[in-house]
């Protein structure tokens, strides 16, 4: 037998290995200042594209004086308690019933982190009879849901309804000699790659296969459609998503999440069964207060979003006009495919956030292949035309310098992956 924290020690997982080398400046950077399109990385100014404040509500004045007023009325302790023992208010059911309404559903029922949220939304529907099919890029939230569920579980290839559908058939046929349910699940928008999940192609599977669809539409929630209600309400299947998930952490620029549907009674056993929320303290109200102003602000102000999109359209053509493989992208985050060793990987960017002074997230091997590079950029509403004009200026002179192997002979930082 081997002392546990040796064990753990021996065998670091695949970003923890980097740490000594890459903690605080490519893992566990500190952005300062203001939250914009311009922050303070090191002390120096940063043109910033890695927040996910997409219509720039986090330093709205009207959401920064709810935020304010509510701290101030309520602290962050109320109400004190679980919901189901002494932590509901008019106010937590109040922002529900608007969130459901917003995202084209009857019902919903908050939950305090988008993250948690899922996780328990799908250990709280599955039970050791049901079968769950998934797609293969879901977040890792989703996984872990699934991981957790004592359900069968198959997995089909990333926005592949085909094999989606050879899934859900095997799926249908297992549930049925167990005596259980199927549960499809996909994203909204894929976080990483910025691509729409197949919502309408697995909803129209239903016609065929008795399933019931649930997507997290993070990424979607606020952006997506056109008054912004998701994903689903984009691509005209709004009633065929069966339950629908979306966290505070994107457009809403808060903490938090919410879970929607038709059906009263799925709800209703939600609220009951749910253990992340019946046994975790009722969201505060500071929270609450602030995601109604959050949400009145979206529903009111359509020109939020028509500014995001205009951003994203100058951004990611202009990406494409040089040349640049952004993938097939229907969504505003935009991955900006190169090739590239790890040490290139992290030479370009010390050299984007040291030279050029912009500021955007690196994924790395394992998450993608070796070889590969993958620089994410997330426009929002408050990037100037200035703003995206020089990042594809200074993108189009890093690809050129990558091409020319001269991040392996001029390193530009003495930090680096090179274990």
């Amino acid at each position: 037998m081997i002392d546990l924290f040796d064990k753990i020690k021996s065998k670091p997982g695949p970003l923890e290995m980097w740490h000594d080398k890459a903690e605080g400046y490519y893992m566990f950077p500190e952005l300062e200042g203001e939250i914009g399109s311009h922050m303070y990385f090191q002390g120096k100014e940063v043109l910033c594209w890695s927040l996910n404040n997409y219509l720039g509500l986090a330093n709205h004045p009207e959401v920064r004086k709810a935020d304010a007023e509510a701290a101030a009325k309520y602290g962050m302790a109320y109400p004190m308690g679980a919901r189901v023992m002494s932590g509901q208010t008019k106010w937590h059911k109040q922002l529900e019933q608007e969130l459901a309404n917003f995202s084209h559903k009857q019902y919903g029922c908050l939950i305090n982190y988008g993250y948690q949220g899922i996780m328990s939304t799908i250990d709280c529907l599955l039970d050791r009879h049901d079968v769950v099919v998934y797609d293969a890029d879901c977040h890792a939230s989703i996984i872990d849901g699934i991981r957790m569920s004592p359900a069968d579980k198959y997995k089909f290839r990333h926005n592949d309804v085909a094999d989606a559908e050879k899934r859900i058939a095997i799926a249908c046929k297992l549930a049925e000699q167990k005596g259980g349910g199927v549960l499809v699940i996909t994203e909204g928008v894929f976080g990483m790659r910025g691509m729409q999940g197949k919502v309408k192609g697995l909803a129209d599977l239903k016609k065929k296969y008795t399933f019931r669809l649930l997507i997290d539409d993070a990424h979607g929630f606020g952006t997506q459609g056109e008054d912004g209600g998701g994903t689903h309400v984009e691509q005209g299947c709004a009633d065929e998503v069966d339950v629908y998930c979306a966290t505070f952490a994107k457009s809403m620029a808060s903490t938090g999440g919410f879970i929607a549907t038709n059906d009263k009674a799925i709800i209703t056993h939600i609220r009951y069964n749910m253990r992340s929320q019946i046994y975790a303290k009722s969201m505060p109200l500071v929270n609450v207060m602030g995601g109604l102003k959050r949400l009145e602000l979206i529903r009111n102000h359509p020109e939020f979003r028509t500014k995001l999109w205009e951003n994203v359209r100058m951004l990611q053509n202009g990406l494409r006009e040089r040349g640049f493989d952004i993938g097939d992208l229907t969504s505003c985050v935009t991955p900006v495919y190169m090739k590239g060793s790890l040490e290139e990987a992290t030479q370009v960017v010390a050299d984007m956030r040291e030279n050029y002074r912009i500021f955007c997230s690196i994924v790395i091997p394992p998450v993608i292949p070796a070889g590969n590079i993958l620089l994410r950029l997330i426009p929002t509403n408050y990037h100037t035309k200035e703003d995206i004009e020089y990042t594809l200026n200074a993108f189009a002179e890093v690809r050129d310098k990558l091409a020319n192997h001269q991040y392996v002979t001029d390193r530009v930082a003495d930090v680096q992956l090179d274990k």
